[in-house]
């Protein structure tokens, strides 16, 4: 599943908290130091967008994982 087909969505509320959301469910809410630095990079394009949230929430490949057979 790749951020394509499955992209992030992300609101920023009115106290300053930044709610990243995937599938239509919550992943991760940010508040503080963190939100405030995040926050203005987003809206560049919609790919870097992608990819910040990705690498905050974790939810990215690294390259070194392996494919696990699905069929036990």
């Amino acid at each position: 599943m790749s951020l394509d087909d499955d992209p992030f969505d992300y609101r920023i509320t009115k106290s300053g908290m930044l709610i990243i959301a995937r599938n239509g469910r919550t992943v991760m809410e940010l508040g503080g130091k963190k939100a405030s630095a995040l926050i203005p990079k987003l809206g560049a394009s919609d790919e870097s967008d992608q990819q910040l949230l990705a690498r905050v929430t974790g939810n990215y490949r690294r390259g070194n994982e392996r494919q696990v057979n699905k069929r036990h």
